[in-house]
């Protein structure tokens, strides 16, 4: 059985729920990378996308300076154990319509899954896969 620690994202980026949009923006463009996890202390309350800022941002016309992530990120997060099987987290993910998810033990954020390491690891050969295996062209 592979599990979700087999190979789960372990550098992540974590920023406040008080940060701004741009500010989040701007980290995803330094680090070349497409979401943040939000946090509130130790606790992970949601993950911001370069779409998230895009569509629940700017086309709602907040103002990125201004506008906190906490504005924009959905407060239903769905997690995983490291321990969990590969094939129950693509099926959390397509039961509740998310393209990653934080991985969790005791309480703390220890990685990050999402469905492009699943195509790497379930099905190399893929499209996505190959997408997902791909250095960022940004």
């Amino acid at each position: 059985m592979t599990t979700v620690g087999d190979f789960m994202t372990t550098r992540l980026v974590t920023m406040d729920g008080n940060d701004t949009l741009t500010a989040a923006a701007q980290e995803m463009r330094d680090r070349a990378i497409g979401d943040v996890i939000v946090t509130d202390g130790d606790d992970v309350i949601g993950i911001v996308t370069d779409r998230d800022i895009t569509v629940r941002g700017v086309a709602e016309n907040m103002d990125p300076d201004s506008s906190r992530l906490n504005q924009i990120t959905s407060n239903d997060i769905v997690t995983v154990s490291q321990y969990d099987d590969a094939v129950a987290a693509a099926d959390l993910m397509r039961t509740y319509g998310v393209r990653r998810l934080p991985v969790i033990e005791e309480g703390r954020l220890i990685g990050l899954v999402s469905i492009g390491d699943l195509a790497v690891e379930r099905e190399p050969q893929s499209v996505l896969a190959d997408i997902s295996a791909d250095e960022p062209n940004n």
